[in-house]
């Protein structure tokens, strides 16, 4: 059958590029070949102990009918005083969501709050379905590039340019899936400073990746003078839990905004999955300190990463401050031939490096920036060792 009787929204969406390289990789290993993927941020440790007695007990407990749509109400207790205890920021229950994973909360978020023509500020790189929901729902991404050398982080002056009447919300994400970068605070407050002059901007902050932070500090954009009254946080047990099959993302939003992405919930999925919503509970009542041992796990990954990629001739590379990824600037090699294979962008190089050193990456232009590569370092120190020696012997 043909494309053609499929709608011009599904047509014109893009696949995602971290599970299309996924994909490719996942076909060559079931053809026998050694691949090593750095393509899917998926933490390689297991979910803890507590946390899967936690499930057990539930399905024992019985919980398998139907949960209310936005979550139980103690796990949206529970998600108050987290926000509270990590992020000093205060909600109350009827203003938190509870949904299937993140990405179902960001989807919720746009079907809500964009109209056909409203404007989204993006900060480039972006995670890559931000701009893809912001299209599916006729929003237009305005995407505001950055470089290697600002660590990828918008400056106010950009934020102001970017700005027009038609500008509806702002979505970044920090730290930042792909570029690991942390806004601090006073980043952040120069950024406020200028959201505050234009009060009818939404911002949508996404701290999927909060506790990965080698930085030594988080700050939730949410705090910044009254910007919580008009601001989404987005968060999940995915990343720092190990807890991505679980798929429990929730919102900390003004009432408004989630009664509406429960009103929309109820037309597509429901509520979460009843098993997962009571592990979360678990989970999020654990101090954080239990994630130590992981995240520094992932930190001497990185300084590793950081360390090997310095060692290749043509690549460029800052220090990411979290998340677990390292977004090298890969543009020295875009008109060169290597090994016969003539490289004139960072998706042929992906493509190359896959063929080549059958290494998965993926291409900076599903992030939004044509001259990187991400990496994710979330697999053993053994494996990124081995993925950065045939990196650099591919590139020589």
């Amino acid at each position: 059958m043909s494309i053609q009787f499929l709608s011009d929204r599904i047509n014109s969406l893009t696949t995602s590029q971290t599970l299309a390289m996924a994909a490719k990789a996942r076909e060559l290993k079931e053809q026998g070949i050694d691949i090593i993927s750095l393509s899917l941020g998926e933490p390689d440790f297991n979910t803890p102990d507590f946390i899967k007695q936690a499930a057990i007990q539930a399905i024992n407990d019985n919980y398998s009918k139907y949960p209310p749509v936005d979550g139980y109400l103690d796990l949206k207790q529970t998600i108050c005083k987290k926000f509270k205890r990590d992020n000093n920021l205060d909600y109350s229950p009827a203003q938190i969501v509870v949904s299937t994973g993140a990405k179902q909360a960001l989807f919720n978020v746009a079907q809500v709050m964009i109209n056909p023509g409203d404007e989204v500020v993006i900060p480039a790189p972006f995670w890559v379905s931000y701009a893809e929901i912001v299209k599916i729902v006729g929003g237009i991404p305005i995407e505001v590039p950055t470089t290697i050398e600002t660590d990828f982080k918008i400056t106010p002056a950009q934020l102001e340019n970017a700005i027009t009447a038609k500008t509806k919300m702002m979505w970044f994400s920090s730290p930042c899936n792909p570029s690991g970068s942390v806004y601090s605070q006073n980043e952040l407050e120069a950024l406020a400073d200028v959201l505050k002059k234009h009060p009818n901007i939404f911002i949508l902050s996404d701290e999927i990746y909060e506790h990965i932070n080698f930085s030594g500090s988080h700050c939730s954009i949410g705090t910044i003078g009254n910007l919580i009254e008009r601001t989404i946080t987005i968060n999940g047990i995915s990343k720092a839990f190990a807890m991505t099959g679980y798929r429990i993302g929730y919102i900390g939003a003004p009432e408004f905004i989630a009664k509406a992405c429960t009103k929309m919930q109820g037309q597509v999925t429901s509520g979460a999955n009843s098993i997962a919503q009571r592990a979360t509970i678990t989970a999020l009542e654990a101090d954080p300190s239990v994630l130590k041992e992981m995240v520094q796990a992932f930190k001497n990954r990185r300084d590793l990463v950081v360390k090997l990629l310095r060692e290749i001739p043509g690549i460029k590379i800052n220090i990411p401050e979290g998340a677990f990824y390292v977004f090298p600037d890969v543009s020295s090699f875009f008109g060169k031939t290597l090994n016969g294979t003539l490289i004139n962008s960072a998706d042929d190089l992906s493509m190359y490096l896959l063929d080549k050193a059958h290494v998965a990456t993926v291409t900076g232009e599903a992030f939004g920036n044509p001259n990187c590569l991400r990496l994710s370092y979330a697999t053993s120190e053994d494996q990124l060792t081995e993925a950065l020696k045939r990196i650099k012997e591919a590139l020589k």
